[in-house]
């Protein structure tokens, strides 16, 4: 048996029909940037989120560029985010001249300590990207506590995290800014790149809006540069069908979850050895089902030679990339920790049962 870690054409085979309806709807139109479709799928996401406006964009990675050039970022300021995450977070501080400001990370949950993050502020701070890791919410309340007292504007990465929610919102709509990705693998996925960003002040969102075409909302006058930031239009007809499923599809995610954690708790292969991760927060979506384990390395060469689809998000913590100066070895202990430990199990919403069993029995093969 042959388990892959991702299968998009089990999610996007039984939508075929829709999708290429959508699809011809724009070719007939011909409108395929900024088309109708976009206005409509920006107001069908603000009301999932609860957020006063969405804008839609190109990518997840440009959503954080949008949103950082939109509060200002300048060459000289320090932007706090998490050691352990994807690349794109600290890249778009980087390409703005700013400095990332890297802090550690709970171990339990991948995401940014809020104890590390009020000792890392410093008088050149000027904002705090948290992100959503692996489709679980960063603890929102106290980051936002921090936050204020010390002047800093929040951009939530909720780049894994579509959907995912707790007791004071939905990811991406918590803070001043939300950014969203809907890359192919997301639980929430385009058939290419795109993004979105979530506002809840107007006149931010307006800039955002401006800053996305070049700087000018009708390519007359020009009173800031901006980028080419717009999401084509097949991608938010798409993702308009798509949404109406999102539910349902985490619901499954989380199920899945269950259900490895009760087949790893009865094949009792939980220790030191393998940890897998808590399925009791409700509002996590599980992007990745990411366990634990100090042997990794071989379990993953288990896992693949067996059948089963794996992989490392990620094999290095960010402020051990040559490109970010001024960090060494032992700086990040709990990142670089997870960075040698983590592995994603395939978790995805179409699994079958007996895939999912599979892959949890060749699991529990390794450590029997």
């Amino acid at each position: 048996m042959r388990v892959p870690l991702y299968d998009l054409k089990s999610q996007n085979g039984p939508l075929k029909a829709q999708i290429l309806a959508a699809v011809e709807r724009v070719i007939t139109h011909q409108r395929f940037v900024m088309g109708e479709e976009i206005g409509a799928f920006e107001s069908e996401m603000a009301d999932y989120c609860g957020a006063e406006h969405a804008i839609a964009v190109s990518s997840g990675t440009d959503a954080l560029l949008l949103a950082l050039m939109a509060n200002d970022v300048r060459p000289g300021d320090e932007i706090i985010t998490s050691a352990f995450t994807f690349f794109a977070t600290a890249g778009v501080i980087h390409r703005l001249g700013a400095k990332p400001v890297f802090v550690d990370i709970d171990p339990d949950t991948f995401n940014l300590a809020p104890r590390r993050l009020e000792e890392a502020i410093t008088p050149k701070s000027k904002g705090v990207i948290p992100v959503h890791m692996y489709g679980r919410c960063a603890p929102m309340p106290e980051i936002l506590e921090i936050a204020e007292r010390h002047r800093l504007f929040v951009v939530e990465d909720a780049a894994q995290a579509v959907g995912a929610r707790m007791s004071l919102g939905v990811a991406g709509a918590m803070a001043d800014v939300g950014c969203l990705s809907f890359y192919p693998t997301k639980n929430l996925s385009a058939l290419g790149d795109a993004g979105m960003v979530l506002a809840k002040n107007d006149a931010l969102a307006e800039r955002m809006r401006k800053l996305r075409i070049h700087g000018s909302p009708d390519n007359s006058e020009y009173d800031e540069v901006g980028g080419n930031f717009r999401m084509d239009t097949m991608q938010a007809a798409v993702l308009s069908i798509k949404l109406k499923r999102l539910e349902e599809w985490n619901a499954k995610r989380r199920q899945n979850a269950r259900k490895y954690a009760e087949r790893f708790e009865v094949g009792g292969v939980i220790s030191e050895r393998f940890r897998p991760p808590s399925y009791s927060d409700e509002g996590h979506v599980f992007h990745q089902y990411v366990v634990r384990a100090p042997e990794r390395d071989a379990l993953q060469e288990h896992l693949l030679r067996n059948g089963v689809g794996c992989a490392v998000y990620y094999s290095s913590p960010l402020h051990l990339h040559p490109c970010f100066d001024g960090y060494q070895q032992g700086d990040f202990s709990e990142s670089e920790t997870a960075a040698a430990q983590v592995l994603s199990l395939p978790v995805y919403p179409e699994l079958p049962d007996e895939d999912l069993d599979f892959v949890a029995d060749t699991v529990i093969r390794f450590f029997a």
